[in-house]
């Protein structure tokens, strides 16, 4: 039935002007004379034929016709309806059934008034003296057209309204039945998607929760490798260089495989498909993007040097979250200087943003220093992954946020040089002789 109503909603208009008009060619074939050019009803067939065929597609165009043949038989253009062929009127309530069906709200307002006016004229046409006086229905009106119109003119008036409100009711009823169709689709659709989204919604929690207890474990696990290893290398002098630089070597790819499994677990599409994690080019956007609605002052100094994708991403992500706390507490306009500094054993970042006021000062939320990858808790646990350090902090006027992240990896005597006699971890300020201790005891 669907696929039946799709084909005749475009194409039943075109189909039942082909049948109106053949229809009456057949039936008034007797009476035509010698052909459609002699008879009366000729130019009223063709426009009322030319009316059902474009109801569909210009319905304004149809009742253009129906309009254009009234307006005519009045002016005496076009000859008045005969007793024989006065039903090709009704070509205009079939085209009206086709705008009912197919057309917007509004033109079916304008169609369904304008066929109540349409319906008026044909009346007096009908029985007006002056032009079909009858049309053989009624006895002639030798009284004038008052009389007649007074006694007759509501019952043929109630007719052709009847005959109108049918084809319209027609027209409605097969909109209607569509429209139901179309929404019992559409909320089969949407349950359908609703379950596809509940199964997908539990399929991504389930993948959270499978990525977060694989990032603890292997946080655990190559976070006390390093960290032997480092204390091995400090505590052991004596050992051959071969040894502490197989020591260093295990602490430094424990921290870079742990990082590196952080990058792959967080950039993990539904289709398993790895997303390219920002580097240290992809700075200059974010800063470029930022300029609209901070004041950023970027600068640079020593030579720049070469740091693993698991470091980029993580200075790319710490310069991101200085940028916006910086938009979160200061607001639009907020002045920020971005200085790299290359100039030492690795690479040393400076963000300093102003304080717009004594509450900016205070410090953060303890629930968001709780949250991974959140806030400055989530920016120093980067640092600390990356194999360097964070402190951050209000000073005076202005918040302040250090980063190192030491380059690649550094020879076994100078690591031996640097180190204390205690335990020291790598990644930590006391591992960094440059580093205040001060600041190594706020980060």
């Amino acid at each position: 039935m669907e696929p039946l109503l799709k084909v005749l909603r475009h194409w039943g208009a075109p189909a039942a002007a082909v049948l109106f008009f053949t229809l009456w060619c057949v039936a008034e074939a007797g009476r035509m004379g010698p052909g459609l050019h002699t008879w009366d009803g000729t130019w009223p067939l063709i426009l009322m034929t030319a009316a059902i065929a474009c109801a569909t597609w210009r319905p304004y165009a149809s009742l253009g016709f129906t309009a254009g043949l009234l307006a005519g038989q009045l002016g005496y253009a076009i000859p008045a309806m005969h007793a024989n062929h006065w039903a090709i009127y009704l070509g205009a309530f079939v085209a009206v059934a086709f705008i009912q069906w197919t057309a917007r709200r509004r033109t079916r307002f304008i169609a369904a008034a304008a066929n109540v006016v349409f319906a008026g004229a044909m009346t007096f046409l009908m029985l007006s003296w002056r032009y079909g006086n009858g049309v053989g229905w009624f006895p002639p009106a030798y009284t004038g057209d008052r009389w007649m119109l007074q006694d007759y003119g509501w019952q043929l008036f109630s007719l052709l309204l009847l005959i109108a409100a049918a084809s319209a009711a027609v027209g409605l009823l097969l909109a209607m039945y569509q429209e139901r169709g179309s929404l019992f689709r559409a909320r089969t659709i949407a349950q359908t998607s609703l379950r596809e989204a509940e199964v997908d919604l539990i399929v991504e929690q389930e993948r959270t929760r499978i990525g977060r207890d694989l990032h603890d474990v292997l946080a655990h696990s190559l976070a006390v490798i390093a960290a032997q290893a480092d204390g091995t290398r400090y505590l052991s002098k004596d050992q051959p260089r071969a040894v502490l630089n197989a020591l260093e070597n295990i602490a430094t790819s424990a921290r870079s495989a742990l990082v590196d499994a952080q990058r792959v677990i967080e950039g993990v599409h539904d289709d398993g498909v790895v997303t390219p994690q920002p580097r240290l080019s992809d700075v200059g956007p974010l800063v470029a993007r930022m300029q609209g609605s901070l004041e950023i002052e970027q600068s640079e100094s020593g030579a720049p040097a070469e740091l693993s994708a698991g470091q980029q991403l993580a200075v790319f992500r710490i310069i991101q979250e200085c940028l916006t706390n910086a938009l979160k507490h200061g607001g639009r306009g907020t002045a920020v200087r971005l200085h790299l500094d290359w100039s030492g054993p690795g690479l040393t970042l400076h963000v300093a943003s102003g304080i717009p006021d004594a509450a900016s000062t205070v410090s953060p939320d303890p629930a968001a220093e709780t949250r991974v990858g959140r806030g400055l808790a989530g920016m120093r646990e980067r640092a600390h992954l990356a194999g360097g350090w964070m402190t951050s902090g209000p000073d005076g006027e202005q918040y302040r946020v250090t980063v190192f992240i030491p380059y690649g990896t550094r020879t076994a005597d100078a690591a031996v040089a640097g180190a204390e006699p205690d335990l020291v971890v790598a990644g930590s300020p006391a591992a960094h002789p440059g580093m205040p201790l001060e600041e190594a005891g706020r980060g």
